[in-house]
């Protein structure tokens, strides 16, 4: 397969992967803000959503404040925003044209229908109750999107990429989410494991869909260890970073068999599953979560580097 064609189909699922998790920061972060006063908010929750999509600079110097209707617009329609949801969904399906005949006609039809549909929305003054349907669509659109490549897709090296992409991006939301809750929503005069507390990490599983997952694996009321034991080391839950890397190493080793070849993309991921299988949620406490997630982003880019470097330049 050529370079291009591979590097396409990398970040076609790259960008739908990123729009869904603009949509599920942007849908948890209104559940925050519809808190009762009672629970005595942080105020930061769209401050936090900034930070959590990785765009604080771009942000910065686009509006400034962080408000509903600044954060929202920048996320979802903003052309000035690289990864708004706008542009990641245009750019997912202009690299899908470029290799259209490398795709099912489940997929195209997937992408080329949501490119057609969000013009509708894009165009229209859209309240609290419409931007909420709107959230839901996008997520919908991802689903649509990757059952119909697992579905469809003949498994060989166009669906290895693909699915290289989806994992590579899932584990980087997944962390980022954890990060961010670790450090930002919390207010230093709020007591962890309080109320507020217990809410904000409720909504951390609600966006990555692990709630009911939670509960059947621990069957205890929610606890900041167990989440992230969870969303981190628990290859059940298929958000989890292990189980992204699980599935990272199955395909970058699918690919080195079909090529011939192992390299250094094979040996830096199988390292991070070997970290992640042989670590504790315990230890990764007593060295710090925030330091333990922001180490991962780390090792996780230059994962997506190398892969780069060996596949597709």
């Amino acid at each position: 397969m050529l370079s291009r064609t591979a590097d396409s189909l990398y970040w076609v699922s790259r960008y739908v992967e990123r729009a869904e998790y603009l949509a599920r920061i942007l849908d948890a972060t209104t559940r925050l803000t519809n808190l009762p006063t009672t629970y005595g908010g942080a105020g930061t929750e769209w401050q936090s959503a900034v930070l959590t999509a990785g765009c604080e600079e771009a942000f910065a110097k686009a509006y400034g404040e962080a408000n509903e209707r600044n954060v929202c617009d920048f996320l979802t329609f903003s052309p000035d925003n690289p990864s708004s949801i706008r542009n990641c969904l245009a750019q997912a399906r202009s690299n899908a044209r470029a290799v259209r005949t490398a795709l099912t006609s489940e997929m195209w039809d997937a992408l080329n229908g949501a490119w057609l549909e969000l013009q509708r929305f894009e165009k229209k003054r859209m309240d609290r109750e419409e931007f909420a349907r709107f959230l839901d669509w996008v997520k919908n659109v991802s689903l649509v999107f990757d059952g119909s490549a697992y579905r469809t897709m003949l498994r060989d090296d166009s669906y290895w990429f693909s699915r290289l992409g989806v994992y590579l991006e899932r584990a980087d939301n997944t962390a980022r989410i954890l990060d961010v809750k670790y450090h930002v929503l919390l207010p230093a005069d709020e007591q962890v494991g309080g109320s507020l507390d217990y809410f904000q990490w409720t909504t951390v599983l609600r966006e990555v869909s692990a709630l009911t997952a939670y509960h059947w694996v621990y069957r205890e009321a929610v606890k900041p260890i167990l989440v992230a034991d969870l969303l981190v080391l628990n290859r059940r839950m298929p958000r989890s970073l292990a189980a992204c890397y699980e599935n990272i190493s199955r395909f970058l080793d699918a690919l080195g068999d079909a090529y011939g070849r192992q390299g250094p993309a094979q040996r830096q991921a199988r390292k991070t599953l070997a970290n992640l299988s042989n670590t504790r949620i315990d230890d990764v406490f007593e060295h710090g979560l925030h330091e333990f997630i922001e180490e991962f982003i780390t090792e996780n880019n230059r994962l997506g580097n190398t892969i780069f470097e060996q596949y597709l330049q």
